[in-house]
């Protein structure tokens, strides 16, 4: 009989120390929640120890929440913590927006906080662009480009500097888009405002218009920010972009014109030797047709229709032939 009670002490006694120790291993947590206002069950403690989760970081975020007015369930901040969110930087940015009165729930917060991650920003940026609104420089500093360069009608390049006031939309933040679209939108707009001005001085004299005209075009839609204004910081005149396009025009048209009239040289030149190659054969053919006139004479001679009388008649005729031809020749005229 005894040996049956301690086996039945023993192992209740080691059941109860082990949940005595696990209380004590617990109870700084517990009590901390407790005391201001927020407590947590053991078992839930236990049960985020169980699954991996820092259950003091999520009883502090939950104290904070409560303190806060926020009455946040650490369910939703343990599983908030399992999808790789920033648990407390959340929580402060759910209190934010409370403080500011701006309507923002967990849901959307943990939204927000899990699009920004690994981008460089935070949702407590979000919460405070949206109440203390940002400027962005346009273009970024970091693009390697100093001014937006744009050319008016008359050919004249206008540099412009522009800086953007914005808002943060908590609603669109996530799948909306970022600083880099509203930039490249501003850009545009920008360039296109220059390009339809009629002359630079246009835009010299009012640099506003640019801002209200890129303003008036609803660049923000779709982002997940609210323009506010369009300040132009500096205008500059650039270089002459019209006049060196023309130069260009002239310079390549002078080269095509260069060809074409080497293209006609060239043909003259094959023509001339042409021409040249068809006297040679006809000088040949003359040549070949005054060698054959002694044979004929020759052959006349022999068939008899040629006697000698006939042979020194004809040589007569020849030599008085060149003699009148030498006294009318210039020489004789002079």
């Amino acid at each position: 009989m005894n040996n049956l009670s301690l086996l039945i002490i023993v192992p209740a006694v080691i059941v109860v120390l082990v949940v005595v120790g696990v209380f004590i291993s617990f109870l700084n947590t517990w009590l901390k929640a407790r005391l201001n206002g927020a407590p947590v069950a053991v078992l839930n403690l236990v049960g985020m120890r169980l699954g991996g989760v820092p259950y003091g970081l999520v009883v502090e975020a939950r104290i904070t929440a409560v303190k806060a007015g926020i009455p946040l369930e650490t369910d939703k901040i343990a599983a908030h913590y399992l999808a790789g969110g920033n648990v407390v930087p959340t929580v402060q940015a759910l209190i934010a927006a409370k403080k500011a009165g701006i309507a923002l729930d967990w849901d959307r917060a943990c939204a927000i906080d899990l699009a920004t991650k690994g981008s460089g920003k935070s949702v407590e940026e979000a919460v405070r662009t949206s109440v203390d609104p940002k400027v962005i420089d346009c273009p970024n500093s970091q693009s390697g480009r100093t001014t937006i360069d744009g050319v008016a009608k008359d050919g004249i390049q206008v540099k412009v500097k522009a800086r953007v006031t914005v808002r943060t939309h908590l609603d669109r933040f996530v799948g909306g888009a970022k600083e880099e679209t509203i930039i490249a939108r501003v850009g545009e707009g920008i360039v296109s405002t220059i390009g339809a001005a009629e002359s630079y001085k246009d835009v010299l004299e009012s640099p506003d218009s640019i801002s209200k005209t890129v303003l008036a075009r609803g660049l923000d839609v779709g982002s997940a920010f609210e323009i506010l204004s369009i300040d132009i910081a500096d205008v500059d005149v650039g270089e002459n972009v019209g006049a060196k396009l023309q130069e260009a025009q002239a310079e390549a048209n002078k080269s095509i014109a260069q060809a074409q009239a080497e293209i006609r040289r060239a043909a003259a030149v094959a023509v001339e030797q042409e021409m040249k190659a068809r006297v040679q054969e006809m000088q040949a053919k003359v040549v070949e047709a005054q060698a054959q006139v002694p044979m004929a004479m020759a052959e006349a001679f022999r068939n008899g229709r040629l006697g000698v009388m006939d042979y020194y008649k004809m040589e007569n005729i020849q030599s008085d032939t060149a003699m009148r031809s030498s006294i009318a020749g210039p020489e004789a005229k002079k």
